[in-house]
């Protein structure tokens, strides 16, 4: 049991990683490499986690022997609003009988009123964030989903970059946990986010500058 972080080396994801820290990079720009970094971590966080069944068919030339994908299992998706909404919407393509559970994960309260009051034990969580930076907010996420008895295994994480320092945090809390990223970035700069980092990720995703003028 330990803090398991996965960084594949998948040459698309560092392409799309790269257009993502760009501060040049359009904001319809960083939506599309947020969606194919949601694509493709997803996919390899898939790889070992998705259940199976065995199943026998007719092909045209004679019995085989299958896998597919065991639907009697359910899956929820939780996209960290606003920009873990771009993850999820190239995630969604390889989990569309995923349920959607967003969440608002403030600097003092979770809004999770998407939430089911009840998470079956089979059913499988991943958690879709744009970055973690000290893992504070996604501590207090996985704390309210221990409450809710989903932990271990059946719980990922698929983020975009993930601070050292983050990591060390949730590795010193969290018995076990595996998250999914594009790379591991080793320090926080002076207002506590990853460096080098991708910048303000929810302003670069919505185009709108929260504290600005639109228009």
């Amino acid at each position: 049991m330990s803090l398991r972080v996965v960084v594949p080396p998948h040459p698309l994801i560092a392409h799309w990683l790269c257009v993502l820290r760009d501060p040049a990079t359009p904001s319809p720009l960083v939506g599309t490499a947020m969606a194919e970094l949601g694509r493709w971590l997803t996919y390899e966080a898939l790889r070992d986690w998705l259940p199976q069944r065995a199943l026998e068919l007719e092909t045209p030339h004679g019995p085989c022997e299958g896998q597919v994908v065991d639907a009697s299992v359910p899956l929820m998706a939780v996209p960290f609003l606003p920009a873990g909404l771009g993850l999820w919407e190239g995630a969604r393509g390889v989990l569309p009988a995923a349920a959607l559970a967003p969440l608002s994960a403030g600097p003092a309260d979770l809004d999770s009123r998407w939430w089911p009051e009840r998470i079956g034990e089979r059913v499988g969580v991943l958690l879709f964030l744009a970055q973690i930076a000290s893992g504070r907010s996604l501590l207090r996420v996985l704390e309210q989903l221990r409450q809710l008895g989903v932990e271990g295994r059946r719980l990922r994480v698929v983020t975009t970059v993930a601070a050292a320092p983050g990591l060390q945090l949730l590795g010193e809390t969290v018995p076990d946990l595996t998250i999914y990223c594009a790379c591991i970035d080793a320090q926080l700069d002076a207002r506590g986010q990853p460096l080098p980092g991708i910048g303000d990720v929810a302003q670069r995703f919505t185009g709108i500058d929260r504290g600005g003028c639109l228009g």
